[in-house]
Formats: structure tokens, C-alpha cells, sequence
């Protein structure tokens, strides 16, 4: 029996075989191969786009669903000038992001360009240039593998947080508890955009900070500012063979943050003072610069790097192991605790795999 090598699935390319491999296209067909593994005590690991893992290479031994529901519905609009779209938990994010822009839906333009499938964008609260899918969603619609039963929540009871949600903290080793059905999202109609809350995009679109601006150059803006960093997905482009961003941005006390030079990108870090601060300044004045690991002497032998675009994405160059990418990763963590005393965590989650 040929065996599916989660390599094939992920936008890191790297993962070794699958236990059992099962593509599910419909919600009844996601509920009951859950519900199978769990009967059989597997262990389950579900799979959207695949750009947020990095998988052994020793691969996973359970279970391996592939959610591949696809569509959405539209309601009506309602009483508040919007529309609310329930999107298949395997729907393709970008897809959905390009819809709502050509449609006069407006929120979720900033989020152009992320891969991978929608029902991941709330388990991790994806969110790119000032924005975040907090801000639109409405509520998410789960199998509860616990209670063998449906469960919906609404936005609040979601908890998000910087990367961060109810449904990330319920999951182990890649395998959730609630694992996602539909995703809910309000979307006002308009075609200006949200308020433009990132600098650089700002800049980019000519913008002072907080207005809006049309929501089709929005997208356009967002798409050639990840693709000047790699952050687009290309298959002739080695710099896109990632996990994307591989490191959060640390959220530290004021006090820590005062220890950095006054150059130290710093940003507002919600509740009790805390700050935000770059991880790619700090990757970058470590010393990691563009493309660090593409020495054959380095700790990767050259098979992995830092993108050549932005120090935030560990790339397989083409014959990468996860091991290798690790290899990076470990490297730069060493240094920037090193350097400046603060530990970087890792955005992916990591399966089989320990940082």
C-alpha cells in the first residue's frame, strides 16, 4: 500500500509518512472519520493547507485527515449594513479573502495572501498588517470530540488572543478537540477598507495610520508586500517553502522591553503594560541576517536557510529535512536569548517534533 508522505501536504515540504490518510470533502464525512479514529483510540492529526506545520520525518502514526470541505453561503444582509458568510472549514483562505474584496465585503482585505484553509485562521486568530480575524468572525461551528457532539461558539466565547484562541489551547500535539466545521464572519459592505492600522501599509497606500483606503488596493498592496518577503505562495520561489512566519512576536513586561536599544521596534502589547516587540529586528541584530543557513558548513548543511526575503521564515531549499529546518530554528533562538535575553516561541505547530 503506497503510504502519504506528509511532505506532500505541507507547504514546508518536509513531514515523513502518514499512519492513515483520509480526505474529507463534506461535514458528515469529517464527523465520521473523527469519530472513526476516536472509536479505534488513534491518534488524529487534521490537515487543512498545510501552512502551519512542521511535521518529523518520521512522519505521524495515527490518523492524518485532510479537511477538504469547500464553499460558503451568504445571508442576507442585515439590519447593520453586512453580510454573514458561513465558509466551509476547507475553503481556501485566499480564495474567500479575493471574494469579499471583488463583492464589496469588507474586513478582511489586510489578510490577503496568507495560505492555507479557513478553518485554520481562527484556531491560530491569523492576522497580518494590523489585522486579525477576530475583528470579522462571527462564531465557529466545531465537532466536539470530547462530548461526540456538535458545539458552536460565538466570538467571544472563543477567546482569542495574540495568535492565540480556546480552540489552540484545547489542542495537543496537533490534535484538537474542537475540530472546525464552518467559520461565521460578519462582513460590513463597502469598498473602503477597515482602518489601515499598520505602518507599512500605510506608507504603501498613501495613508495616514487609522484612515481607509479602497479595499481592492488594500489587496493589492498586502499581495506585493508579502510577495517582496516571500510570504506568498510560489512553487518556483524556494523562499515560499515555509511555515511562514516560524517565530511570534514576543510580548514582554515594559521592563524588559527598556533593556533594548532605543532602535527596538516596540508596539502596544494589550493589558498590564506589556509590549510587543519584532522578532525579525531582534532575528536580524542577533546577527541571523537574509538567508543564514545557506552555507553547505552551516548548521544545515545548506538544505535550510532564512528566507533571502525576511528573517521570520525558516525555507527549505529543496532537499530540507524537518530536522534541518529545527537545525535553524534552535540556532536563532540560541542567539537571540543570547543577545538580548528574550526567548522566541514558535508560530507552526510542531508535530512529532520539539524545539
Amino acid at each position: 500500500m503506497t503510504q502519504t508522505l506528509l511532505s506532500a501536504l505541507t507547504t514546508a515540504a518536509v513531514g515523513g509518512p502518514a499512519g492513515n490518510f483520509i480526505e474529507a470533502r463534506t461535514e458528515a464525512e469529517i464527523i465520521e472519520a473523527v469519530r472513526s479514529a476516536d472509536a479505534a483510540g488513534e491518534s488524529l492529526l487534521i490537515i487543512g493547507g498545510g501552512s502551519n506545520l512542521l511535521v518529523s520525518d518520521d512522519g505521524f502514526p495515527g490518523t492524518v485527515l485532510k479537511i477538504a470541505s469547500d464553499g460558503f453561503t451568504v445571508n442576507a444582509e442585515d439590519s447593520c449594513g453586512g453580510v454573514a458568510v458561513v465558509v466551509q472549514a476547507g475553503h481556501n483562505w485566499d480564495a474567500l479573502v479575493e471574494h469579499a474584496v471583488r463583492h464589496a465585503w469588507s474586513g478582511i482585505e489586510a489578510l490577503s495572501g496568507i495560505p492555507g484553509s479557513t478553518g485554520a485562521t481562527p484556531v491560530q486568530n491569523v492576522g497580518a498588517y494590523g489585522s486579525d480575524v477576530s475583528q470579522t468572525i462571527a462564531a465557529v461551528r466545531t465537532w466536539d470530540r470530547e462530548r461526540n457532539a456538535v458545539q458552536t461558539f460565538t466570538n467571544s466565547e472563543l477567546k482569542f488572543g495574540y495568535r492565540d484562541s480556546i480552540l489552540k489551547q484545547t489542542t495537543v500535539n496537533g490534535s484538537p478537540r474542537y475540530v472546525v466545521l464552518t467559520v461565521e464572519f460578519q462582513l460590513p459592505l463597502g469598498r473602503m477598507s477597515a482602518p489601515i492600522r499598520y505602518a507599512e501599509l500605510a506608507r504603501a497606500l498613501g495613508v495616514e495610520a487609522g484612515r481607509r483606503a479602497y479595499a481592492n488596493d488594500v489587496r493589492r498592496e498586502v499581495l506585493r508586500l508579502r510577495a517582496s518577503k516571500g510570504m506568498v505562495w510560489d512553487a518556483a520561489d524556494r523562499d515560499t517553502y515555509s511555515t511562514g512566519s516560524f517565530f511570534t512576536n514576543p510580548i514582554v513586561p515594559a521592563a524588559a522591553a527598556a533593556g533594548l536599544p532605543d532602535d527596538a521596534p516596540r508596539y502596544p502589547g494589550g493589558a498590564d503594560g506589556l509590549i510587543k516587540l519584532s522578532a525579525a529586528w531582534l532575528i536580524d541584530q542577533a546577527g541571523y541576517g537574509k538567508g543564514f543557513g545557506l552555507e553547505a558548513d552551516s548548521v544545515s548543511g545548506g538544505r535550510a536557510s532564512l528566507s533571502t526575503k525576511h528573517t521570520l521564515a525558516i525555507t527549505n531549499r529543496g532537499a530540507a529535512s524537518a530536522a534541518d529546518l529545527l537545525a535553524i530554528a534552535r540556532e536563532v533562538r540560541r542567539g537571540v536569548v543570547e543577545r538580548f535575553g528574550i526567548e522566541l516561541h514558535p508560530e507552526p505547530l510542531l508535530i512529532g517534533v520539539e524545539l
